[in-house]
């Protein structure tokens, strides 16, 4: 009786132990450089790297695509994205629907966000180029 007693305390600190650690969450931002143009369909890519408060990163390569009424050309370099909580960066990595509106003539100012699921990205960044319209389309994140 005492070892079922002993085995039943065992496995429940086990399982409290393994939820604590489970709901862990960290926070990640990514720095990135962008490229692209755009008429009627939008298009564009780039490299970043993302960095988590538990000490994981990865390079990432970045790829936007599609459609709308837009016509232009941008370059968004040193660029910064937030990302809301998640329990490890490989929740980061996929496809991100985005909806942009803009226009921008000379140096340009790009603040954008995005959603895969739970997650939330929020990119902000400073460039040059020209743009104007407004465009539906996704983002996706892939390790380098």
């Amino acid at each position: 009786m005492r070892l079922k007693s002993s085995l039943v305390i065992g496995v429940l600190a086990v399982s409290v132990a393994v939820s604590a650690q489970a709901k862990k969450m960290t926070e990640c931002t990514m720095r990135y450089d962008l490229k692209g143009w755009s008429v009627f369909y939008k298009t564009a890519g780039g490299t970043g790297t993302i960095r988590c408060d538990n000490g994981q990163h990865a390079t990432v390569h970045l790829s936007a695509k599609g459609g709308g009424l837009t016509a232009g050309k941008t370059e968004i370099v040193n660029g910064l994205g937030s990302f809301t909580k998640v329990s490890s960066i490989n929740d980061l990595f996929g496809s991100y629907n985005a909806a942009s509106a803009g226009a921008a003539a000379g140096k340009a100012v790009s603040v954008s966000t995005l959603k895969k699921g739970p997650v939330r990205l929020e990119m902000s960044g400073k460039g040059k180029g020209f743009e104007l319209g407004a465009a539906l389309g996704r983002l996706s994140i892939t390790k380098k």
